[in-house]
């Protein structure tokens, strides 16, 4: 699949300030930030060296070439960051080929804003590669772009993935519900303008002006994050 950002465009949701919806995909949408550590894990053991426990939270939800480039340089293995890339890509589609959990309220959530035809769009850091492999389970019906992490010069933490999103929706940002798993996405959402649900899947998340915290997806639905961007004007 290649890149689907349309033009723009002025589409809102019929009867709220909610213009549109941003989602993170890894450990938002899908239960898959295990796996990433996991294949890290594994790589960094072919290359001999043992990744420490506390390095998680420091690779979760960022870019890869920040997460792969902390890696090396926290291990000194002898490898590039391009081919570091290739084998971690590599070692997670294997792993998501035998199977991809969702997470809890994840179908539901999509089924509901495509019901009621919400703009969409999957904002992740992950390649497209990634992203693309990961829609045919999703379902790409349920979003009206993607944006991947090697499609952008800046991604998360920068607001750029979300703003992209958001003038390919032809939303205005600061009418964008964000729905984030990590502090790296929520930063990144809010630095674009946008109300965030923060729902933690590593690492603690507190909660702050525009942004709500919850324990799961169960808990988010369209009423919700209509009333989240009414109380917001």
């Amino acid at each position: 699949m290649t890149s689907t950002v349309p033009a723009l465009g002025t589409r809102t949701a019929e009867g709220s300030a909610l213009q549109a919806v941003l989602l993170d995909m890894d450990g938002t949408l899908v239960d898959t930030e295990g796996f990433w550590w996991e294949v890290e894990a594994e790589v960094f053991a072919a290359l001999g060296h043992t990744l420490d426990e506390s390095w998680r939270h420091v690779v979760v939800g960022g870019p890869m070439t920040r997460s792969a480039g902390f890696l090396i340089e926290a291990t000194g293995a002898d490898i590039t960051l391009p081919e570091l890339s290739v084998l971690l890509n590599e070692g997670f589609e294997k792993r998501i080929g035998s199977g991809l959990p969702l997470m809890p309220g994840a179908a539901e959530l999509l089924a509901e804003l495509h019901e009621h035809a919400v703009p969409t769009a999957l904002v992740s850091a992950s390649h497209r590669r990634i992203i693309d492999r990961v829609l045919t389970i999703l379902g790409p019906q349920y979003f009206s772009l993607s944006v991947a992490g090697d499609e952008v010069t800046r991604t998360k933490p920068y607001p750029d993935p979300y703003l992209l999103a958001a003038a390919g929706l032809g939303a205005d940002p600061a009418r964008c519900a964000v729905v984030e798993d990590t502090a790296t996405g929520v930063a990144a959402a809010e630095a674009a303008g946008c109300v965030v649900v923060a729902v933690p899947s590593v690492a603690p998340i507190a909660p702050a002006e525009r942004r709500t915290v919850v324990t799961s997806l169960e808990k988010v639905d369209l009423s919700f994050l209509r009333a989240l961007m009414t109380d917001t004007r």
